[in-house]
């Protein structure tokens, strides 16, 4: 780890972490809601933000410039928007994401939708309880390599943007009279992530009386919030996950999940590197515990899993149903479903293929089209990234 990521690790978090718990410390909602407009639907709070990084057009604007902006990897070869394409719900469409030493990380990129209601963020790290601690992550971790961002590259870096007028006009309109600094890149690009907000799905719609699901969407909506699915256990909130902050929380249980994929060798063992939040705890029961994803756009974020092992949403079904996968041959070769770690629900799944579809319809309703497409989150320059 290098002394820049060192200095943020250590300072970037304003929270107290504590077993099953993260309290976070009160802040003022005054100053942002005064001067930022978040339009959002009647079943969609106001998302929190923190005291530190208060919202405003002027770094909404910078943060899009530089989440597009390759000047920002260490090799100047890719930008935030390589790993998360607008159109893919910011995500990039492969099983796991390729850094910028070319190498492949061990993740699939989430979906930075409604991130800004994330109390914990990546697949299994329950440290990372904020947007900006988050984001020194793939700009400066080493392993795996993202961004590419260390000591020695990060005064590269900071020379790019000011040897570009344009850039500095930007930074000094978002952060006047100060020189350009990692702390600046880092809040401006939270600023823009945290604004991308999805609420314009069918679902909203008809959550609004303003549309009608078909009768095989409405079966399926019957079916995931119900006992016989169980889906909403882990994806019932409004984001469709099961873990949200707002401006109104004061905390928040902490929530990860072993859903069967794996048992390798019939040990409780995962993949190398995809242990879940035992590498963090370094308990055993923890093996194989993520994060539940949100199912907003799950549509268009194709594969699907921590991994991005399970290629279609008619697989992920398949194998909920099944209480688990089974890996008959190759390197991982176990039986998910005898899992010692894997969450009791999944025994209660009780589908047929019908049902399974009838969900699947159901959960393409919450492709928000218009968030898809959006040209304010759109790559201002139309740079090849």
């Amino acid at each position: 780890m290098t002394s820049t990521l060192k200095k943020y690790v250590l300072f970037a978090v304003a929270a107290i972490v504590l077993p099953g718990l993260v309290f976070y410390w009160a802040q003022s909602r005054a100053p942002h809601l005064a001067t930022w407009q978040w339009n959002l639907p009647a079943h969609f709070p106001v998302p929190r933000v923190p005291a530190d990084n208060l919202m405003s057009e002027e770094k909404f604007q910078l943060g899009r410039h530089l989440f597009y902006d390759k000047k920002l990897s260490g090799k100047g070869t890719m930008a935030c928007a390589s790993c998360h394409f607008q159109r893919l719900a910011f995500t990039d469409g492969k099983a796991v994401s390729i850094g910028a030493s070319g190498m492949p990380t061990l993740r699939s990129a989430q979906t930075l939708a409604n991130s800004a209601y994330h109390p914990f963020f990546t697949w299994a790290n329950y440290s990372l309880v904020s947007m900006e601690h988050q984001m020194m992550v793939p700009l400066l971790g080493e392993d795996p390599l993202e961004m590419g961002v260390n000591d020695a590259t990060l005064v590269r870096i900071l020379q790019r943007f000011n040897d570009d007028d344009n850039d500095v006009q930007r930074f000094q309109a978002a952060f006047p009279g100060e020189p350009i600094r990692l702390e600046h890149i880092v809040k401006a690009i939270a600023v823009f992530q945290r604004a991308m907000i999805s609420a314009n799905s069918k679902y909203d719609q008809y959550l609004l009386k303003k549309a009608a699901l078909s009768e095989q969407e409405e079966r399926g909506r019957v079916l995931f919030f119900s006992n016989q699915a169980q889906c909403s256990q882990c994806h019932g909130s409004f984001n469709f996950n099961d873990q949200v902050i707002s401006a109104d929380t004061t905390h928040v249980k902490r929530q990860f999940h072993n859903t069967g994929l794996y048992n390798v060798g019939g040990n409780g063992a995962y993949p190398a590197g995809n242990g879940g939040i035992a590498e963090l705890s370094g308990k055993p029961e923890d093996m194989g515990m993520f994060r539940a994803a949100s199912l907003r756009n799950i549509e268009v974020t194709a594969p699907y899993m921590h991994d991005g092992s399970i290629a279609t949403l008619e697989q992920v079904l398949a194998v909920y149903a099944a209480g688990g996968r089974d890996i008959a041959d190759g390197p991982h070769q176990g039986d998910g479903r005898k899992h010692p770690n894997k969450d009791v629900r999944l025994n209660k799944i009780t589908l047929s293929r019908a049902e399974q579809d009838d969900i699947i319809a159901f959960l393409k309703t919450l492709t928000d089209t218009e968030f898809l497409s959006n040209p304010r989150f759109s790559d201002p320059s139309n740079m090849d990234i």
